[in-house]
């Protein structure tokens, strides 16, 4: 029934479940505008609908060969996304599929900005109350994704988009997964997931049994780097980045690595020299009640970090200055990450 829709069969055999109940649309539908994200499996372009005459983002995925194995990844992509339905959440409005090509294109409504973008502008300079009402959004996206049994596993600046409207969106689902809250239900995950400078301690220590606190770190990373203006822990290997991690969350104690049934390279990890935790002598020009929720956030021990919904709870958002409305958050040019790596290299020049 899904190939008399019109889906290739290359994409049914594998991925029928995902796209079950979808119409396909053609890829002449679409008008392509410009390029705006390049991504290591996927390119994304700003488009019009033709039906419509609505801008969207077009994010174009590379198989090889139609590989079975990389379709089934996209298929996961796909049913993740239409497990989602959330404001802070992006929301996949169609799947394309090219029949000549071979090329699939997930559409999403469009968005101006990603974080990274802005925290790198020269021109935008974050308040406070601004600050707390992008942290806002974060989490309740976040909150959403948890609830509904979902990891994102790559939580970063650009992956949290921003429109005109001051709106932000969690994007870019590639890496995410399905987990289960009961822990002996869980299949091993991979602990190779999270860009480096957000990824959690307990994935660089060879994790597989992890759940949403991986993400929870991220936010932590963000929520500082925010009010830093820069990322807080910039590591260029995994060792750096561990080492990076104890400086500045101190060592971890001899319970966690009891409670902790993690492979043998934590022996190595072990036995090198104890750091004592510096978060609030680092950060001490950040308002009182960021620095505790980054304090919580940027937990060694996963179990200590809360959840997004304990996040929200948190007096960041209870005390004055109160989050902002999203329509207060200022209007700024475009400045998707792409932006950003061009002023970068002219900056280099």
């Amino acid at each position: 029934e899904l190939a008399a829709a019109g889906w290739p069969t290359w994409l049914t055999s594998v991925a029928g479940e995902a796209i079950k109940g979808w119409p396909p649309r053609s890829a002449d539908s679409y008008q392509k505008l410009n390029k705006i994200g390049q991504g290591t499996y996927s390119t994304v372009y700003e488009a019009r609908d033709l039906r419509n005459d609505k801008i969207v983002a077009m994010k174009k995925v590379r198989f090889l060969n139609m590989d079975p194995e990389s379709v089934r990844f996209m298929a996961r992509e796909i049913c993740i996304l239409r497990r989602l339905d959330h404001p802070n959440v992006v929301k996949l409005e169609a799947v394309v599929a090219s029949r000549v090509s071979g090329n699939l294109y997930l559409v999403f409504e469009y968005m101006e900005h990603d974080l990274t973008g802005l925290l790198a502008s020269p021109k935008v300079k974050f308040s406070e109350s601004q600050i707390k009402c992008l942290m806002k959004q974060l989490l309740r996206g976040l909150e959403h994704c948890h609830s509904r049994g979902i990891l994102h596993r790559d939580i970063k600046g650009s992956n949290l988009l921003v429109n005109d409207d001051g709106v932000l969106k969690i994007a870019d689902f590639g890496l995410a997964n399905f987990f289960r809250t009961a822990p002996h239900n869980q299949q091993p995950l991979t602990s190779r997931v999270v860009t480096l400078w957000y990824r959690a301690p307990e994935l660089l220590l060879g994790s597989t049994n992890y759940g949403p606190a991986i993400d929870l770190w991220s936010v932590g990373c963000i929520l500082a780097e925010s009010f830093a203006g820069k990322p807080i822990m910039p590591g260029r290997t995994e060792v750096e980045q561990m080492h990076r991690i104890f400086k500045l969350c101190g060592s971890p104690t001899e319970s966690y690595w009891n409670k902790t049934k993690l492979p043998d390279v934590v022996n190595s990890f072990k036995s090198q020299s104890q750091y004592k935790r510096r978060v609030a002598d680092t950060f001490k020009h950040f308002p009182p009640s960021a620095l505790s929720l980054v304090e919580a956030l940027l937990s060694i021990d996963p179990e200590q970090r809360g959840t997004a919904s304990s996040a929200l709870k948190s007096e960041f958002f209870t005390k004055n200055p109160l989050p902002c409305d999203p329509s207060d958050l200022p209007k700024y040019p475009p400045s998707k990450e792409l932006d950003a790596k061009i002023r970068e290299a002219e900056s280099k020049k």
